[in-house]
């Protein structure tokens, strides 16, 4: 790829319900090249013999080779890229550990949207009845915070709305010390 502009992989993680997908989608339209990657689509793309992710760490492995891969195929052709998964500290370097072996000219943001529980259970709450995650949420929460989680890459949410997001995008694109060195 010749370009003189280094790309960027912005990982936007957090527990279920917390509003990832949401600005992930606000975030990759406000690139002028990128692409979206969603963790669970990539997850649903195995569909005979696919274990839970969160159950099955050859199942996890599956995932993130494939998010690299597609990550790997957009940064080749000069695009930034979006990953939207819940995405734990380790994960998050290795997928820059391995792009880095790829002599890949990148970046990788790592950003933990977080909000206190009750926020979070009431966001839950306005999903789709087939889209909430209920119990899982907190489950999250309480995975994150014994992951090891360096608080630098936590942008808390709590009082934003939906009207904020510009504000969010705005703090994920310009502030360095979600940038993993």
């Amino acid at each position: 790829m010749e370009s003189a502009e280094v790309c960027k992989v912005f990982i936007v993680s957090g527990p279920a319900g917390v509003g990832k997908s949401t600005t992930s989608k606000q975030l990759v339209k406000s690139l002028s090249r990128s692409a979206y990657i969603s963790g669970d689509s990539i997850s649903h793309m195995h569909v005979n013999g696919r274990e839970k992710p969160w159950e099955s760490k050859k199942e996890l492995s599956l995932i993130w080779e494939n998010i690299l891969s597609l990550t790997k195929n957009f940064i080749s052709f000069g695009n930034d890229v979006v990953i939207d998964y819940v995405t734990f500290p380790q994960e998050a370097k290795w997928l820059r550990e391995k792009l880095k072996n790829l002599d890949l000219d990148v970046e990788v943001i790592y950003v933990v949207l977080w909000t206190d529980n009750e926020t979070l259970m009431n966001r839950d709450n306005m999903r789709k009845l087939e889209n909430r995650m209920g119990e899982r949420c907190l489950v999250l929460v309480h995975e994150f915070i014994e992951s090891g989680l360096d608080k630098k890459h936590l942008l808390d949410t709590s009082k934003n709305s939906i009207q904020d997001i510009p504000n969010v995008i705005n703090e994920i694109r310009s502030n360095g010390k979600f940038l993993i060195r």
